[in-house]
């Protein structure tokens, strides 16, 4: 993988009424999905527990370390810690942000400020609007500024307008099988990094090879192997009508039944959601360039347009923390403001 590696339930359903181009969306569409998270999920993982803590960044260093929060016993030498962020669709230009670059830099410096290095920064997914040259390597460039080691991808729709993927594997695919997905082992905790943005008709599919890859990758790893899954669009039925769901994902979520602790994190819906499901937790980012209306409060999901003041209010990064044979999760919510 290359270094420079988007609370309503229903059934899992094909969202329908796209229009039937060659990937089923059109750019003027894929403009009312626009949006992105810069948003970053923190999580610590250690002696199989994935622990989570939130930074403070009007607060010190020294305060916003995990070591001085909410996990203070993973913040020995053998955790890890790592970043998620998400939907920076840096390209967009519209009034509900009219800087998302500068979004994406402050969610950069908040990653900087967390009092330690991340083991690794996962995108997981839209990384550009249209999908273009400069648009990737604007983005790449931009994380080069992350204080890690290691930065992962996944793709969103949005980097796949056009090519089915093609520019985004160029720049960010080395490395990986198929059209983009991978996994990893580090620290004990097995990460599984999925594309569902391909099928746009359906807006959140996996297809048989894939599967047959999880099927494989999980198949010689033991029950108590703590497994975490990125996806861009939603591995649950969030709102299946706005493409909020993957509709063949109930055959990953099968062979990941025998794990005793399965975490599930995803971009795509630019909000805070979070669902259990026996030992599988999901976990949808929040967004540090607009919002999205809540599930079926709107006619479509479009880029809600609200004063300044109320839109830094309503960016930010967002930790989550799991425990294994706890039932609730810690989840805090720090805003960019």
């Amino acid at each position: 993988m290359t270094d420079y590696s988007d609370s309503h339930d229903g059934t899992l359903a094909d969202n329908t009424g796209r229009p039937d181009t060659e990937h089923g969306m059109t750019r003027r569409q894929l403009l009312r999905h626009a949006g992105w998270f810069g948003g970053a999920v923190v999580l610590t993982v250690a002696g199989g527990e994935v622990i989570s803590h939130i930074a403070d960044s009007r607060a010190t260093n020294a305060a916003a370390s995990p070591a001085a929060g909410a996990a203070p016993a993973a913040a020995g030498s053998g955790a890890l810690r790592f970043v998620q962020v998400s939907d920076s669709h840096i390209g967009f230009q519209g009034p509900a942000n009219m800087d998302v670059a500068g979004s994406f830099g402050e969610a950069i410096k908040q990653v900087n400020s967390l009092g330690f290095s991340p083991d690794f920064v996962m995108h997981s997914g839209d990384l550009t609007h249209l999908s273009t040259t400069g648009q990737f390597d604007q983005v790449k460039q931009m994380m080069t500024g992350m204080r890690t080691d290691r930065v992962f991808t996944v793709p969103g729709e949005h980097d796949s307008i056009g090519d089915a993927g093609r520019a985004y594997r160029r720049t960010f695919g080395m490395g990986t099988l198929g059209d983009g997905w991978y996994s990893f082992d580090t620290h004990g905790v097995h990460f599984i990094a999925l594309v569902n943005t391909l099928s746009l008709e359906k807006l959140g599919h996996l297809g048989t090879e894939q599967i047959d890859f999880v099927r494989k990758d999980v198949a010689g790893l033991s029950a108590d192997t703590p497994i975490v899954v990125f996806s861009h669009i939603p591995l649950f039925a969030m709102y299946p009508k706005w493409g909020w769901s993957t509709d063949d994902a109930l055959k990953v979520i099968a062979l990941l039944r025998r794990f005793s602790s399965v975490t599930c994190l995803n971009g795509h819906v630019h909000q805070l959601f979070t669902k259990t499901e026996g030992n599988i937790t999901f976990h949808s980012a929040t967004t540090t360039a607009y919002p999205l209306p809540k599930p079926g409060r709107a006619p479509a999901p479009t880029p809600q347009v609200v004063p300044a003041r109320q839109l830094k209010e309503a960016l930010g990064i967002r930790s989550v923390g799991y425990r294994q044979g706890d039932r609730e999760l810690a989840i805090k919510e720090q805003r960019l403001a």
